[in-house]
């Protein structure tokens, strides 16, 4: 089961590391997600994910916060190691709360990317 575990040692909590990706991270743009990444030199995939108030209110919001984790949680086999990812969701993802959607397109976004190592 830890293969599709979401531990602590894998998200991005501190706001210096979201700061730090943003100033100087790679971006994909997709029509309802930015995808921020850059490598973090210890050999571990980890996600932070954001989502602002434009998007709606808390419960929606909340809910796209857990379907990316989710999205990354059934997924983490077949990102880049050694990466941190930053998604932060679009104002317009709110017609797009349906797993099926999400995942298409991070995965198209994420999984065609040539990463650089």
């Amino acid at each position: 089961m830890e293969l599709f575990s979401f531990p602590k040692k894998v998200r991005l909590l501190n706001r210096r590391i979201f700061v730090n990706l943003n100033r100087s991270g790679y971006r994909i743009h997709t029509k309802h997600f930015v995808i921020i990444f850059k490598q973090n030199g210890i050999g571990i995939t980890r996600l932070g994910v954001t989502v602002t108030k434009k998007t709606g209110n808390a419960v929606k919001r909340n809910r796209i916060k857990r379907l990316i984790r989710e999205f990354f949680r059934l997924n983490k086999s077949r990102f880049p190691q050694g990466y941190d990812f930053v998604i932060a969701a679009k104002k317009e993802v709110s017609n797009c709360l349906v797993f099926n959607k999400i995942q298409k397109e991070l995965g198209t976004a994420i999984f065609n990317k040539r990463f650089h190592t």
